[in-house]
């Protein structure tokens, strides 16, 4: 054994040990005055990456809770608007049914109710031009997809509600429609001859399509005819005397084209007809229409009559689009695409997630007057109706009719979209935050428990070390006792 006094060899050593310890000490310390078990990237270099990527998560989670609660906001704005436009359809609709009294009402009671509907259409499209969210209008088109007629002659009206195939029209571009089936209207040629026109019919009840219309046994077949026009607004049937190899024949056409609209007579004195109860009907159109949408360009078959009163000339698809064929296009279209109108695309994008891609849309179509009930009657919109005249008051209720058929429609997709899609994707990311969080929390935040137990220990070692030091300094005053 040497004793050396320059070179303290164990002071050195229990001084490098209570220094570690005191950095150790330290570090718990910070760790337990943070709560952070990851205070600094030399605590834990991987743990630090992950944390971080966890905490960027978290917070852009955050964020996009923050979108879905203003996107919610806006569809909540955009239904409520709605709303209150089928309110004003439901007005529009009570005054037509109360105009259609034209037996009663005069003609300033005609002219007080057609200034009402013109104050409705007003209104309308005040909700429609002036609904905002955030400075943005929301109603007025910019927000949604529109589809305009170019081929008048073809196409009547047509109404596109942003979903075409089951997936969003995202793409600008021209409307084709090639015709699968042309409409028909019902006709039936009946059975009993006379001699001529002139001839006189037998005295008889019958019951057209509800309708009855009774001879008295001194009208002409002619005559007969002309009766049955005359109820042709109730019954919607015509007819004509049809003469053939010297005899002469009544031959019923159904006003509409479609399969809901079909001629029933009942002749039970057989004057006009030799079978009791006659019966014809017809077919609606279909045809194909051709959209570029978010999944390229998709075909779809329209067909008509789906809806109770849909003339067969009324064409829709199962997502609630609609179109109007002209009876010159219901003639004239072919199996070959054809465009006959233009879509213009446009919606409201939400970012409702935290990452890229994390985003969906919704299109709210224009909602002015003139791109109500367009696929009702030909040439006609919520815009021109007129209740004036009877026939006008009959119109304007098909019209009316499609108009809250088309507004229910978008307030049912804004529904389907809070509902299935923010409400679900809020529930969605609240749990992944929870989840994450929790994830986050493993990571970096402190095991107390753990930690204090490591704190008592490093205390312990840091008191032991100085007495150890002092004791290791102390030992080289015994090389004193050599020299005495």
């Amino acid at each position: 054994m040497s004793f050396r006094i320059n070179t303290n060899v164990n002071a050195i050593n229990a001084l490098n040990n209570l220094t570690q310890t005191g950095i150790e000490y330290s570090k718990s310390v910070n760790r337990l005055s943070t709560g952070l078990r990851i205070n600094s990237a030399a605590d834990d270099p991987a743990g630090l990456i992950i944390s971080e990527n966890l905490r960027a998560q978290i917070s852009s989670i955050d964020q996009a809770v923050r979108n879905v609660q203003d996107a919610q906001s806006y569809t909540k704005t955009a239904e409520a608007a709605l709303n209150e436009v089928n309110s004003l359809l439901r007005d529009a609709r009570t005054l037509a049914v109360a105009s259609g009294n034209q037996g009663v009402l005069d003609n300033t009671s005609l002219q007080a109710n057609q200034d009402q509907i013109r104050s409705i259409i007003d209104s309308i499209n005040r909700i429609a031009g002036q609904t905002q969210f955030g400075g943005k209008k929301i109603l007025d088109g910019s927000a949604g997809v529109n589809a305009s007629v170019t081929d008048p002659t073809k196409l009547a009206g047509i109404n596109f509600n942003g979903t075409f195939g089951g997936f969003a029209i995202n793409s600008s571009g021209v409307v084709s429609v090639a015709l699968i089936t042309a409409a028909t209207q019902a006709s039936t040629t009946l059975t009993v001859n006379y001699g001529a026109t002139t001839s006189i019919v037998s005295a008889a009840s019958l019951v057209l399509n509800g309708t009855t219309i009774t001879t008295d046994g001194t009208e002409s077949l002619q005559q007969v005819v002309n009766k049955i026009n005359q109820a042709s607004a109730t019954t919607g049937v015509t007819a004509q005397a049809v003469t053939a190899n010297g005899s002469s024949v009544v031959q019923l056409n159904q006003v509409k084209f479609g399969s809901q609209y079909s001629i029933t007579l009942y002749d039970s004195a057989g004057v006009i007809a030799s079978s009791s109860s006659v019966t014809a009907t017809a077919q609606d159109a279909a045809v194909s229409v051709t959209v570029v949408t978010a999944n390229g360009a998709q075909t779809v078959a329209f067909t008509g009559g789906r809806n109770t009163g849909d003339n067969g000339l009324r064409l829709t698809d199962s997502y609630g689009n609609a179109l109007l064929l002209t009876e010159a296009g219901n003639a004239t279209l072919t199996s070959s695409d054809a465009a006959v109108a233009q879509v213009t695309a446009g919606s409201a994008s939400f970012q409702i997630g935290a990452n890229k891609g994390n985003s969906t849309s919704l299109a709210l179509a224009n909602l002015a007057s003139t791109n109500l009930g367009t696929t009702a009657i030909a040439g006609q919109s919520f815009s021109s109706i007129d209740i004036t005249t009877a026939s006008g008051a009959t119109n304007a209720l098909d019209v009316i009719d499609a108009a809250v058929t088309q507004v229910s429609k978008i307030r049912s997709d804004i529904g389907s979209f809070e509902r299935n899609t923010l409400e679900s994707n809020y529930r969605s990311l609240n749990v992944a935050k929870d989840n994450l969080t929790a994830t986050e929390s493993q990571i970096r935040d402190l095991d107390v428990a753990s930690e204090i137990t490591n704190f008592t220990k490093l205390q312990i070692l840091q008191q032991s070390g100085l007495s150890v030091l002092a004791q290791a300094n102390a030992a080289p005053q015994s090389i004193l006792q050599l020299l005495r």
